[in-house]
């Protein structure tokens, strides 16, 4: 911190902070200042410090625009400062995540929970318009074939679990079917943007205030891609009333919220973009997301994660895939 000209002084109120992320986060003051530390899990995987290093450079990019994101103060991408680990420091958010509760102000006013919708719509919307190679991130990601890539990347990636002992292998109704329309009605135009990768709710900080998102989170799975999938991600795990609803329980069970057709209208009054396929995008997110969270399923089958939040994923999974055939039709 003092070689990059930071706040010296003792470390006062250091505090962890959770939200589900695996990721390692500290609240702490020095010389007056609050800061935001996030670090790598204390034990390392393969590419923790690579996505961390990402992770730093596109919030630095985002730092002076207008899209809702943490702030970076600085980035060490020394391993050996932390002992193998890289980190960032990042100014802490006034803000509070769905996923763990409600403030009065919003459990109270169903319009403020309406809104809360509508502006990660915009967001998102506001995210995909960044000219990504104006603000340095021209080589962050391979926006070439990123859509004919995404179908077969994930059926490997399935295909990959199992070898996990004791995984009996996917039991998910309507896999092939869904990989086959998806490959089918690709979308042969696209303009490619940012992409946060991950924006549930529960990936969402929210302003105590209103009904304004204070800041997207967690962008380990962000790149150059097709903005649209955000907003297909958003609508894939919108509270419906099922097991998706646990990824943001409180906000679901509260009620009010915005429909799926408000939050593609919203988009569209904030994005240029040609929105006749977000149900191809919609049904992509369900495909990626319900692999992505069978991957806990398998390893928790081989004893690698706890059962009970294995198969709560798996039938998040399934109703996924429930969604993404319903899309079908």
């Amino acid at each position: 911190m003092e070689s990059q000209g930071l706040e010296t002084g003792p470390f006062t109120d250091v505090a962890t902070i959770g939200g589900g992320t695996q990721n390692v986060l500290l609240r702490f003051t020095r010389g007056g200042r609050e800061f935001v530390l996030r670090r790598p899990p204390r034990h390392l995987r393969a590419k923790s410090n690579e996505v961390l290093r990402r992770e730093s450079r596109l919030l630095a990019a985002l730092n002076d625009t207008a899209v809702p994101a943490p702030g970076l103060i600085a980035a060490c991408t020394d391993e050996t400062v932390l002992g193998g680990a890289v980190f960032y420091l990042m100014e802490p958010i006034e803000g509070f995540s769905p996923a763990v509760g409600l403030p009065d102000l919003h459990a109270s006013d169903a319009s403020i929970r309406h809104g809360m919708g509508l502006s990660a719509a915009a967001a998102l919307a506001q995210l995909g318009n960044i000219d990504y190679e104006a603000i340095g991130l021209g080589d962050y990601g391979r926006p070439d074939g990123f859509l004919e890539r995404q179908v077969p990347r994930w059926l490997s990636e399935l295909e990959s679990y199992s070898r996990n002992d004791g995984y009996p292998g996917p039991d998910i109704p309507g896999v092939d079917k869904v990989a086959a329309w998806l490959e089918q009605h690709r979308p042969a135009q696209w303009t490619p943007g940012i992409l946060h990768g991950d924006c549930h709710l529960a990936n969402m900080m929210f302003r105590y205030d209103g009904p304004e998102l204070a800041a997207l989170v967690d962008w380990e799975m962000s790149t150059i891609g097709d903005p649209l999938l955000d907003l297909g991600w958003l609508l894939a795990t919108w509270p419906d009333g099922s097991e998706l609803n646990a990824l943001v329980g409180a906000l679901s069970t509260a009620g009010g919220l915005a429909t799926p057709a408000e939050l593609i209208a919203h988009y569209g009054e904030h994005s240029d973009r040609d929105l006749g396929a977000v149900s191809w995008y919609t049904v992509l997110a369900c495909f990626k997301l319900g692999i992505v969270l069978e991957g806990t399923h398998a390893r928790a089958c081989a004893g690698k994660a706890p059962k009970p939040v294995g198969d709560l994923l798996h039938s998040m999974t399934v109703r996924l895939f429930e969604k993404a055939a319903a899309l079908l039709e």
